[in-house]
């Protein structure tokens, strides 16, 4: 059985990543930050239905929790074969000139550093060069990474911006290891994030300048994901898929 790292499970895009995964035969570890209980909700919708998963905690903009989390990941199930990095912060929507630094610390520590890190430790495990068997890393971009996200998300912007480059450059270093690089970038989706940034509602205040006139579900871009870490998509490395109603 293949197994497939999470981070960032316990809920919205990563959760339902979680539980399409192991619809498709995968053993997934479900990287929490915080919320343990979310964490093992999802763990038991997974096992109900016959599927394999575990709850891990891990705080991503750290490396020691990084290296604990792919150490678990060894002991418990071992084999891996995906990287989902999916783990991702934003705060309150600002102006750049009211952000300060220990913000664009913690931004960057959890969207850039962190996934970087995560990537770094799935290599040594998955790459032919390694012992390894091959096998996928899909990193969660934004749409805001084309648009820059002014007046709201500026610096999560530039953090996704940095993933996309992360995204293409590691595809082409890994591409002869067996280890395929891709990308998604989701926008206007329904998910807990924008709480998280101080207007729950947002999707439902623009929604009408989507083309298609409606927000994202975390299944609609947690199927892209999953195509871009199996077999399906077995000739594509360094590419993107956007997830944005037409924007």
């Amino acid at each position: 059985m293949k197994t497939m790292v999470i981070t960032g499970a316990s809920r919205g895009i990563g959760a339902a990543v979680a539980v399409l995964a192991a619809k498709h035969g995968f053993a997934v570890v479900i990287n929490y930050h915080k919320n343990e209980i979310a964490a093992e909700i999802v763990v038991k919708e997974i096992t109900d239905i016959g599927g394999k998963a575990v709850a891990v905690q891990a705080d991503i903009s750290k490396e020691e929790d990084i290296l604990r989390l792919f150490s678990e990941t060894d002991r418990l199930f071992g084999n891996l074969h995906s990287l989902i990095n999916n783990a991702g912060i934003l705060e309150q929507q600002m102006r750049l000139e009211e952000m300060d630094i220990s913000r664009l610390n913690r931004i960057f520590a959890t969207n850039i550093t962190g996934q970087i890190v995560c990537a770094r430790e799935a290599i040594k495990r998955m790459s032919i060069k390694y012992g390894g068997n091959g096998g996928t890393i899909v990193n969660v971009s934004s749409l805001a990474a084309r648009t820059g996200a002014p007046n709201e998300y500026l610096d999560y912007a530039v953090s996704k911006g940095a993933i996309d480059t992360f995204t293409i450059g590691l595809s082409k270093e890994v591409a002869n290891e067996g280890i395929r690089v891709n990308g998604v970038r989701p926008a206007f989706i329904y998910t807990d994030i924008h709480a998280d940034g101080g207007e729950s509602g947002r999707v439902e205040r623009i929604k009408e300048s989507i083309p298609m006139k409606r927000g994202g579900t975390s299944q609609e871009v947690a199927e892209a994901i999953l195509w871009l870490a199996s077999e399906k998509s077995s000739f594509s490395t360094g590419t993107f898929i956007d997830i944005t109603g037409g924007k």
